[in-house]
């Protein structure tokens, strides 16, 4: 059955690669051994996998996203304990554990979903409600959904987000799958405002774009506007206090995912508007990578990119 598994010592232990004179942040994070002791830890940050694909597969894409998760941990916990960024802020809570479905029919695939939204959300309302920050490394942008959907319960309020994306996931209310996460929560009332950064003019159809056009809690720079001097703070000005951040990695230049990109943000870009980035975000949510692909494709770099992403979101915390 799908269930979270949630780590315990040895479950980190087997993945720190140790040194003598030097100290790793898998030596120094927290790990539950109770819902109970969540909010009286004093790490500040909870982190938590997703490892699935089924969300991408339900809508036409390559299987491949759930291979990121552990070397993304292992690449995260091999991270230098030090003046920067101790270990001590974070608590690994573990991953969710799902089963594939015997059938792979889209109707069954997208069944599979809404059952993962399930799965998902009220942990995700735990987590925030017991005033920590969650930051999700998945798995595909279906995931956005119940990550939205348990921050606003935790919050009793519709929350804004920023979605880094080449493509808006505003696809039709079809069946859940990772093209319509963002859909379902404006639908539902769990979403507010919804600002979208990097999306590419050629990746997104015509009833999305109309979408953009006409409500207004929708706004939009596209890359082509990027590149020729749009401006992100004019973006989220207006962003209000409770607001998530999701960054799909299918935005970077080159990083291996179902839909790989040869042109988009290099890796820098986004670590800059991470650090450099004001706002307080009530979680942080990184999909869509893979580090192996069901068509053969391999890049072992993205667990290494991940571990960079969310240290550099405790950072400017």
């Amino acid at each position: 059955m799908d269930n979270l598994k949630i780590y315990a010592q040895h479950d980190i232990d087997r993945l720190v690669i140790h040194r003598d004179g030097e100290t790793k942040l898998g030596e120094k994070v927290a790990v539950l051994s109770s819902w109970q002791e969540l909010k009286d830890t004093s790490a500040k940050f909870v982190l938590l996998g997703i490892p699935e694909d089924i969300g991408v597969r339900a809508n036409l894409g390559i299987a491949g996203a759930a291979s990121a998760w552990r070397p993304a941990l292992t690449a995260f916990l091999n991270i230098q304990s030090n003046r920067f960024l101790s270990g001590e802020e974070v608590l690994v809570l573990g991953h969710f554990e799902i089963d594939e479905p015997s059938d792979s029919s889209i109707k069954v695939l997208r069944n599979k979903v809404a059952e993962i939204d399930d799965l998902v959300y009220p942990v995700m309302e735990k987590i925030v409600a017991a005033g920590k920050i969650p930051i999700v490394i998945g798995g595909g942008h279906n995931n956005a959904y119940p990550i939205i959907k348990g921050t606003s319960l935790a919050n009793k309020t519709p929350i804004d987000v920023l979605n880094i994306d080449a493509h808006a996931d505003l696809r039709e209310l079809e069946g859940r799958h990772s093209g319509n996460g963002f859909s379902y929560a404006l639908k539902e009332n769990y979403l507010g405002q919804y600002f979208m950064y990097g999306l590419h003019q050629n990746y997104n159809n015509e009833a999305i774009l109309k979408q953009i056009e006409n409500k207004p809690r929708l706004k939009a720079v596209f890359f082509e506007d990027i590149l020729t001097g749009a401006d992100y703070n004019d973006l989220i000005k207006n962003l209000r206090p409770v607001a998530g951040l999701e960054i799909d990695l299918d935005c970077i230049q080159d990083v291996l995912s179902s839909a790989e990109t040869p042109s988009g943000f290099i890796v820098n870009d986004i670590r800059k508007l991470i650090l450099t980035n004001a706002h307080k975000f009530a979680y942080l949510h990184v999909c869509e990578g893979a580090t192996r692909m069901l068509d053969g494709r391999v890049n072992r770099l993205t667990s290494k990119l991940i571990a960079y992403l969310v240290s550099d979101f405790i950072k400017a915390r």
